[in-house]
């Protein structure tokens, strides 16, 4: 489908979900971001920005619309959605069919977050830019479900002064989110006939008993108090593997850690390995990667905007490229419609209302800055 014949928010949303975007970090097949960050670009020419591309990696490039400054404008917000999707892996429909059911629109990404990504490039395209009292751009960035190296590069240009990241959050406000430490714990052992275990060292065992004291332990790691919007931190062991067969004491395990953080932790992965170290357990942690937690102050005047027009402030325990805006100096949110329940299920779907909501929320925040019109 050509960008500029499409006549509808919903027809917009289908039309992205019909291009694969799987992070090819889970799955082989996937031929990255390209053909989506190209979509979007004529999207964005057609509707009067000037567009650029940046390549993260080979065929793996950020796409940037900006529209010109209206006279008077001193600051810029940025609409910023991901390109990517997680794999399609198990699903149990079509995931690139985009089908329209029973008031549904269904397919990988129809949530988290072409949805969102549907909702704002709509919203700038309805709205006549040259008339707002602010700047506006667009940012669809690469890489958002594995190592966020798009949003990385966009927030080192430092390209606006606030940051709007797409996701499915029911158009509520989430201005505080944690963050993750995942890591990789390695024991070792010596290998010997299982029939005679008593005269090797079990890399199983050893990681069983690293696991239950970081587990007894972990609320001395890097402690901070609970955060009133987020809770408390959380520590999950999501994979692990050990041995080569049944009757080998193994001499090697691996488990992989998903520690959810909060403002504050941002050394947790440092902490983890010195704690280890001090209490003298035998085991080595890994670093596999860290994502700061975010936090922007819910009184930002960008943020007020959204909640006169009915978004709740609200936090969340998944993370997202958000946090990476705010490491910048640039204050930042995730809000779009549809569910973070959705997300990377197997019959991903958004509802076509919301995905209608949030078009004319997104479109009304944007005349909001028109001060000559208001909003519809």
């Amino acid at each position: 489908m050509n960008a500029s014949s499409i006549y509808s928010p919903v027809e917009l949303c289908q039309a992205l979900v019909q291009i694969p975007s799987e992070n090819p970090s889970g799955s082989t097949a996937s031929n990255g971001e390209e053909a989506i960050a190209r979509f979007v670009g004529e999207f964005l020419e057609s509707s009067g920005a000037r567009v650029e591309y940046e390549e993260i990696a080979p065929g793996r490039p950020n796409v940037y619309g900006m529209w010109p400054a209206p006279p008077g404008a001193t600051q810029r917000i940025l609409f910023a959605p991901h390109l990517d999707t997680v794999t399609v892996e198990g699903m149990s429909i079509d995931p690139f069919l985009a089908k329209r059911l029973e008031g549904r629109l269904y397919g990988r990404g129809s949530s988290d977050t072409k949805g969102s990504m549907a909702a704002m490039l709509w919203a700038l395209k309805s709205v006549d830019l040259s008339k707002l009292d602010v700047a506006v751009g667009f940012a669809g960035l690469a890489d958002e479900e594995f190592e966020q190296l798009g949003a990385q590069a966009c927030a080192a240009r430092k390209m606006a002064d606030f940051a709007i990241v797409g996701e499915p959050t029911n158009l509520d406000v989430v201005y505080t989110h944690k963050g993750t430490a995942w890591i990789e714990i390695e024991t070792h052992g010596k290998s010997v006939h299982a029939s005679m275990p008593q005269t090797g060292i079990n890399a199983i065992d050893r990681m069983m008993d690293t696991l239950n004291i970081l587990r007894a332990r972990f609320p001395e790691i890097c402690p901070v108090p609970p955060d009133s919007m987020l809770g408390q931190p959380t520590l999950s062991a999501g994979r692990i593997r050990g041995g080569s067969k049944i009757n080998v004491v193994p001499d090697r395990c691996y488990a992989e850690l998903d520690i959810r953080i909060l403002p504050g932790q941002e050394s947790m992965a440092t902490a983890v390995a010195e704690f280890l170290q001090q209490h003298q357990v035998p085991a080595i942690v890994n670093r596999i990667k860290v994502s700061a937690p975010l936090y922007t102050s819910p009184d930002n005047p960008f943020i007020r905007k959204f909640i006169g027009l009915g978004s709740r402030l609200t936090g969340a325990s998944w993370f997202c490229d958000a946090a990476f805006f705010a490491l910048e100096g640039m204050p930042a949110i995730a809000i779009g419609p549809g569910s973070i329940s959705q997300a990377h299920t197997a019959d991903e779907f958004i509802e076509i209302a919301e995905l209608e909501r949030g078009t004319k929320f997104f479109t009304n925040y944007l005349r909001s800055f028109d001060h000559g019109r208001g909003k519809a």
